[in-house]
């Protein structure tokens, strides 16, 4: 587990570090033979730094100071959303994705958001299971909202179907 991390708001000085993140996390997914996963282009600079202006890019920061992890987060009919999550492989497995998700929770809890939302892979250990490890559930088909539904249609637009993806959710406030 790491000791001591801060997470921060990300800036436009970031963004270069953050695709490198990126790419070298692909790598995890190049050892199950999803090498299509792997070689995708990171997220464009414009498009993180869209997030970082909207005040949706949220960055780890390692030992150095410097990024180590990043998420990316939207409103998606009322709830967080959480567009993409990455650590970079050299420090993996220390609590820092689950530190970004329970950063991001509270941000949303504080924004009476009423949950935090993904989509990811089923089948990858690293995706849908790890999700449920920190508290997210699968979403039947009934349960998606038209947000949701529109992410998953531009996924399988982008060939994401090919292996099999889930919705899930995690709430932050009771129901009403």
């Amino acid at each position: 587990m790491m000791a001591v991390m801060r997470i921060r708001a990300g800036h436009r000085h970031d963004l270069a570090a953050l695709q490198d993140i990126e790419r070298a996390a692909g790598r995890w997914f190049r050892d199950i033979g999803m090498d299509e996963i792997a070689e995708d282009e990171p997220p464009a600079l414009d498009t993180l730094d869209g997030y970082a202006r909207a005040g949706g890019l949220w960055v780890a920061e390692g030992p150095d100071g410097g990024p180590v992890a990043y998420a990316m987060v939207e409103k998606v009919d009322g709830n967080a959303h959480i567009e993409q999550i990455s650590v970079h492989p050299d420090h993996a497995r220390r609590g820092i994705g689950r530190a970004l998700i329970e950063h991001i929770a509270e941000r949303a809890a504080g924004d009476h958001a009423p949950a935090l939302t993904l989509t990811t892979f089923t089948d990858v250990p690293w995706n849908a299971p790890y999700y449920e490890r920190c508290g997210f559930r699968t979403l039947s088909e009934p349960e998606l909202t038209p947000g949701l539904r529109e992410i998953r249609r531009v996924e399988s637009e982008h060939g994401l179907d090919r292996w099999p993806r889930v919705c899930m959710r995690r709430d932050l406030l009771p129901p009403e």
